[in-house]
């Protein structure tokens, strides 16, 4: 397809496709860090990288979700007061009904993940770090409401995993294959 000035217009607002490229580089490198912390656990990570890097993962870990959080509401604000662009093609609708599924779901999910880990780590008695600063727990400890919300903390990861593969599988498509100007829309290039 070539690239138009009428594809152009059917773009994302630059500060909408920043946020889309940023949160992306972030939920990867938070997915990453979480599921091997998660996989290893303390003790482990602390027996296979040292205890320096293993707090360093945590609280990176922990400055990334709030990153998202707060990328994610900025997100959502532009996504209400700009909307989203037409389709070049329109869609086929259950194409369209997937795509509203998906990117739903993650607004949702990329909100609620960061507030349970955070609330997890406040109900389990850790500090909530933001790089170097510490923010107010939101709750008291709870040792068994902490394991609950480190649990469905872990769950919205696996689910946030998979739509992840399956936005991307669907960009993709409509890149490779049908090449109907979809990813120029989020496209931070031509």
């Amino acid at each position: 397809m070539k690239y138009t000035a009428e594809v152009a217009t059917q773009r994302y607002h630059l500060s909408q496709r920043i946020l889309h490229w940023l949160v992306a580089v972030l939920v990867i490198g938070s997915l990453s860090a979480g599921m091997t912390l998660g996989f290893l656990g303390f003790e482990g990570a602390r027996d296979t990288f040292g205890m320096a890097m293993t707090n360093t993962l945590y609280t990176s870990h922990k400055t990334v979700g709030i990153l998202i959080l707060i990328f994610m509401v900025a997100r959502l604000a532009l996504r209400i007061a700009r909307g989203k662009p037409e389709y070049y093609r329109p869609l086929p609708g259950w194409q369209r009904m997937l795509s509203q599924s998906v990117h739903g779901l993650l607004y949702v999910l990329l909100i609620a993940m960061p507030v349970v880990g955070w609330l997890a780590t406040a109900a389990g008695g850790f500090p909530v770090e933001f790089f170097h600063w510490h923010l107010p727990g939101l709750i008291g400890e709870n040792d068994a409401l902490s394991e609950q919300l480190f649990f469905w903390h872990a769950t919205l990861g696996w689910i946030i995993l998979a739509l992840v593969l399956l936005h991307i599988t669907g960009a993709l498509y409509h890149w490779r294959i049908r090449r109907d100007g979809v990813m120029q829309r989020m496209s931070l290039f031509g």
